[in-house]
């Protein structure tokens, strides 16, 4: 069968990487994907927001499954657009509908949801322009550290964590009148939450679903979590304190319900469910919903998957993945994203790449692309390095062999992942 991957980065390359493994695929078409993609299909200058254009492709390619990578274009409606076309009716896509998507779209509606179904999450109230007074004095009644988030998607920059109270007021009212657009036009204040995170994933077919490795990743730009949030500057699974009892738990609080809550909505849910969750105490509460697999953690989560993805997509898409059977390798999986120097910041592009024969590594491609015959740099977040060990720590002395062996002008990478962890 053919199939046209949607999206461009290291998360596009693992999946393409994994999917080009199975015996079912004969063609795959990534779009716009990287230099590293190429390498395992054709890579399809598409725009993702223009829907038509991917029709017609789709069409014309014989293409019978779309897996969407990023968020946006389910939170657009993608899903739905395939749905509603006679002409697609044989395709079908992995990812949500809208109505699905929303739980990553709207933070407010992820809130209500969450406590509709009575699954774990800091407690909260969502204020508008027009609601700015109430806003100031909920600050006032809840305790420093201040959590603000934009409602909609704000491209991972939307979340303030802040410990002084008037700079959390006048951070609300940057926020409301346009700081991130329209995505902050509604703003969620939560109580904060003390504890440590972890990625939770699930590939759902609407009625079942599978449990996926679960994984923690490191936003922070700086060693020891310090400075700006970046989209992930590396990633571990398995994830040592979630023992059988906490995961146990997650299943119980927040999967089940949270997968009954969208039958139980009607919500045409086909794909993956990423859970952010922090423990807090041995307990999890779920930080938020993302409809789609997480960058990095795809890097460290698939590479764990043995069985052949393709298979778990048909399974899907016919509602079958009750019987699905899904195995994963034993070992850890451990990434390292180099990154563009000055990155979350301004960083320059078309710096040149070298990259040896890496043979005891995957080399995940993120911002990266051809040209003539040099790769180069094409974003923030350049390439991940992901490594299998006997452990996390095993794997990540790999990694960090290989990263130090790739390189690029003004590279950067952090040194410590999974220094939590020992």
């Amino acid at each position: 069968m053919n199939i046209l991957l949607l999206g461009s980065g290291g998360r596009e390359h693992a999946l393409a990487w994994k999917i080009t493994q199975s015996e079912k695929i004969d063609k795959l078409y990534i779009a716009p994907g990287n230099a590293g993609t190429s390498e395992l299909g054709e890579n399809v200058n598409l725009n993702l927001s223009d829907f038509s254009k991917i029709k017609k492709f789709a069409i014309e390619k014989n293409v019978e499954l779309v897996v969407v990578g990023p968020e946006q274009p389910l939170v657009d409606g993608i899903a739905d657009y395939f749905l509603e076309d006679k002409s697609l009716k044989n395709i079908s896509v992995i990812g949500p509908v809208k109505a699905g998507a929303i739980l990553e779209g709207s933070k407010d509606f992820a809130k209500e949801f969450m406590s509709k179904y009575n699954i774990p999450t800091a407690s909260y109230k969502s204020f508008s322009k027009a609601s700015i007074n109430e806003g100031k004095a909920f600050l006032e009644e809840v305790s420093s550290p201040y959590v603000l988030k934009a409602d909609g998607l704000a491209a991972g920059k939307g979340v303030l964590i802040l410990e002084d109270l008037e700079e959390a007021k006048k951070s609300l009212e940057e926020m409301l009148q346009g700081q991130f657009g329209k995505a902050s036009d509604t703003v969620v204040i939560e109580e904060f939450l003390s504890g440590i995170e972890l990625s939770v994933f699930v590939l759902t077919d609407g009625k079942s679903y599978k449990i996926l490795p679960e994984a923690k990743d490191y936003k922070r730009i700086g060693e020891a979590d310090t400075g700006l949030n970046t989209g992930g500057m590396g990633a571990v699974s398995p994830v040592p304190f979630a023992d059988k009892g906490f995961m146990d738990k997650v299943e119980e609080r927040v999967i089940k319900p949270t997968i009954e809550g969208l039958i139980n909505e009607n919500i045409d849910y086909k794909g993956f469910v990423f859970f952010g969750l922090i423990k807090v105490g041995e307990d999890p509460f779920v930080i938020e919903y993302n409809v789609r697999m997480g960058d990095p953690e795809t890097e460290v989560v698939v590479p764990r998957i043995k069985s052949d993805i393709v298979d778990l997509f048909l399974h899907v898409k016919n509602e079958t993945l009750e019987k699905a059977k899904i195995e994963f390798n034993p070992e850890a999986c451990a990434t390292v994203m180099m990154v563009s120097g000055g990155y979350p910041g301004n960083y320059e592009k078309g710096k040149k790449i070298e990259i040896p024969e890496i043979n005891d590594s995957l080399v995940f491609h993120a911002g990266t692309k051809y040209d003539s015959s040099d790769i180069v740099t094409n974003g923030g977040r350049v390439i991940a390095v992901s490594s299998y060990g006997k452990d996390i720590f095993e794997a990540l002395k790999k990694s960090y062999q290989n990263v130090d062996s790739i390189q690029f002008d003004g590279k950067y990478y952090r040194s410590d992942i999974g220094f939590d962890l020992k």
